[in-house]
Order: structure tokens, then C-alpha cells, then sequence
């Protein structure tokens, strides 16, 4: 049975009349193909990316699998073609998710005049331009009783430099919020499960960077690093479940033998963040970090 996703935090979304992604019990997920190039480039990247024998398998977990397309019935109630892929929530109850897109440009080489433009403006009022990267939405588990933290989309869209340390410590903490300078603030209980150790999220960032400062083979234009993690999962101490993703290929283009430096620059960004982070929690704990960047 086909339904909305129910941990989407960023962006379209299925409604009445309105065409977004669709999840089955199957554990696959559907996205709508969008109708001007842009769909048809993304089939192209997961053609490409697929049976490209160049890529290494520990850089193919960075990525969703990828099932083909099939046309369908929609959310419009209309058949659409949609891209078919694993639907990267459905195995964790209640996950914690963030997403972030990765670049200070996020439009491709042949983009047009009037999209550059669209793209410019929201990169400048977003933290995309200074920083390499805006987090475009977040869902933090928080308990059975209390529910999800997630920001609305407003509130997304205004944040500042000032908040972005404040958005990334909320994800690895039990009392997230939105308020600055109020309370103690965030406690990061969570962050040496979720950010440290040898399978943290740090970790997996670090090895991304170590493939983007090589492979020159594709540049990724306006893609997001989503993160996830079960919270239940890492209060019983189990072993760290965080899992970085890279989705939305509309804008990848092919990379000419040069290093996708827009990409890498993103990256190393947040990773220097993460690692701040990181470094503070250590230090009140008096544990030492086990990531080197």
C-alpha cells in the first residue's frame, strides 16, 4: 500500500493535488520524476552511478539503492513516472533525521539565466554562500511521550550563522530547541554516539571527503547529506546505528577529470563543525576523540 513518507523533513511533499514522493510497506521508496530535464538527468546519474565498475564499494553505501523507474499512479491520483528506491527510513521506528545541502553554488553549468538567479538569492539569504552547506530540515526524536522536535520550514529557511551550531547540536540531544540563549541550552547527550567514534557520523564524513578529494568523475550540484539515527537504538548501547546518505542527483553533472571542489569545500564545512562539536563534548567528559580529520 502506497502512503506519504512519514520522517520526510525537506523537500516536495505529497498532498492533495500535489505531487511528492511515496513509500510502500516493501521498504521502497518512489519519487516523482520531475518534468523538465531534471528527471531525466537523475534516471541518467543512477544509470550511470550503477554500473559504474569505478566506484568503490565502500562509497556505494553513501548512496540509495537503486531499483529503476516505473510509472504509476501518483499522489496527483494521475499516472507519473518515479524513480524507485530504498526508502532509507523504513527500517528504524522513529527515527532522527537531518538534512543538509552540500555547496556555496547549488545549480549545475547549464543552468539557465532565470534559475541561476533563483538559486543565488536563496543561497545568499541561506547559509550556503558563507558556509558551504544550510540544513534544510530536521526531526530529532525526543521519547514515546514527547514526540518529534521538528522545526517548521519557516523557521529553516531563516536561520542564520548563528544557528547552525545550535541545529547540529540539537540533533545529538535529548532536550532540543529552537530558542537561543534561553535554559541551559542543548545537552549533546548523544553526541559521542552519534557524531564520534569509529561508525559515527563524523567518521563516515571524513571517508566521503577522503573519495571527493580524488574521484573527478562526477560533480554533485545541490545534493543533501541526510543523517539518521535510532535513538532507542543507542540508549540501549547498541552499536552506533548513524547512517549518512547522499540523495537528490537532478543537478550532477559529469565531472571532466576535475575535483568537484564546490562539493568538497561543503563538505570539510561541516565536517570542521561536527568536529567543534565533537571536540567540546570530549573535553567536558574528559574522553578523548577518536576521529581524525
Amino acid at each position: 500500500m502506497l502512503k506519504t513518507p512519514d520522517h520526510q523533513v525537506a523537500g516536495h511533499e505529497a498532498g492533495v493535488g500535489k505531487l511528492g514522493p511515496l513509500v510502500d510497506d516493501s521498504g521502497r521508496f518512489y519519487k516523482p520524476l520531475q518534468g523538465d530535464q531534471r528527471g531525466s538527468e537523475e534516471v541518467a546519474f543512477y544509470e550511470s552511478f550503477s554500473s559504474n565498475t569505478n566506484i568503490p564499494e565502500h562509497i556505494r553505501k553513501f548512496f540509495p539503492v537503486y531499483y529503476g523507474t516505473k510509472v504509476m499512479k501518483a499522489s496527483t491520483g494521475s499516472d507519473h513516472p518515479h524513480i524507485v528506491l530504498q526508502d532509507l527510513t523504513s527500517a528504524s521506528p522513529n527515527p532522527s533525521v537531518m538534512d543538509i545541502k552540500i555547496g556555496s553554488r547549488t545549480w549545475g553549468p547549464e543552468a539557465s539565466d532565470a534559475y541561476i538567479a533563483k538559486c543565488l538569492k536563496k543561497d545568499r539569504e541561506s547559509t550556503s554562500t558563507p558556509l558551504g552547506f544550510r540544513i534544510s530540515g530536521l526531526q530529532v526524536y525526543t521519547g514515546e511521550e514527547s514526540g518529534f522536535y521538528k522545526p517548521d520550514r519557516d523557521y529553516m529557511r531563516k536561520t542564520g550563522l548563528d544557528d547552525v551550531k545550535l541545529i547540529l547540536r540539537n540533533f545529538v540531544s535529548s532536550n532540543p530547541s529552537s530558542e537561543t540563549g534561553q535554559g541551559p541550552g542543548p545537552d549533546c547527550s548523544l553526541v559521542s554516539y552519534v557524531y564520534g567514534g569509529p561508525n559515527g557520523i563524523l567518521a563516515q564524513l571524513v571517508e566521503l571527503k577522503t573519495w571527493f578529494e580524488d574521484q573527478t568523475m562526477y560533480h554533485f550540484h545541490a545534493c543533501s547529506l541526510l543523517f539518521m539515527f535510532n535513538q532507542r537504538l543507542t540508549l540501549e548501547g547498541a552499536r552506533s546505528n548513524a547512517v549518512v546518505k547522499l540523495i537528490d542527483f537532478a543537478h550532477v553533472t559529469d565531472g571532466n577529470g576535475v575535483i568537484d571542489h564546490n562539493f568538497l569545500g561543503g563538505l570539510c564545512s561541516l565536517i570542521k563543525f561536527i568536529s567543534d562539536i565533537v571536540a567540546e563534548a570530549n573535553d567536558r567528559t574528559g574522553t578523548n576523540g577518536e576521529v581524525e580529520v
